[in-house]
């Protein structure tokens, strides 16, 4: 059973069709660390083009899901309720293997810092028990 569906994590971050790419929550320790799903679904608008007979989900927007379920873990928080968590930054990132429709990645981000308004954040991305990409990722809240 899902902490949060897609209509509750819309409470949460801003993102919308087609760029809110996590569908679930299933673990949250607020300001502390997340874990989401993204069930991955051949109807993706991107595998139109990324690639046509071969489709695989861009690794951009595997880092970008895992900073969503980021982005949910700091500003569960009541002090950051109703702002923005941006992307200042992403190092250490690694692909490990693609992702592809049928996949369901599960998304865990821990927050690592924070001081004041930015902080980071490290992410693992997985499919079946197996990393599919990991990155640091830096935000600052606006």
């Amino acid at each position: 059973m899902s902490l949060y569906t897609a209509k509750e994590i819309m409470e949460i971050i801003p993102h919308r069709y087609p760029f809110l790419l996590i569908d679930t929550i299933e673990e949250l320790e607020p300001g502390v660390r997340a874990v989401g799903r993204k069930c991955v679904s051949m109807n993706e608008p991107y595998f139109q083009g990324h690639f046509p007979g071969n489709p695989v989900m861009p690794g951009a927007l595997v880092v970008e899901a895992l900073a969503q379920v980021g982005a949910v873990a700091i500003l569960s928080q009541p002090e950051w309720k109703g702002r923005t968590a941006y992307f200042a930054g992403i190092d250490k990132a690694k692909f490990r293997r693609k992702v592809v429709p049928g996949d369901v990645l599960v998304l865990e981000t821990s927050i690592v810092k924070v001081k004041g308004p930015v902080g980071i954040g490290r992410a693992v991305a997985t499919v079946d028990g197996k990393k599919a990409a990991e990155a640091e990722l830096t935000f600052a809240i606006g």
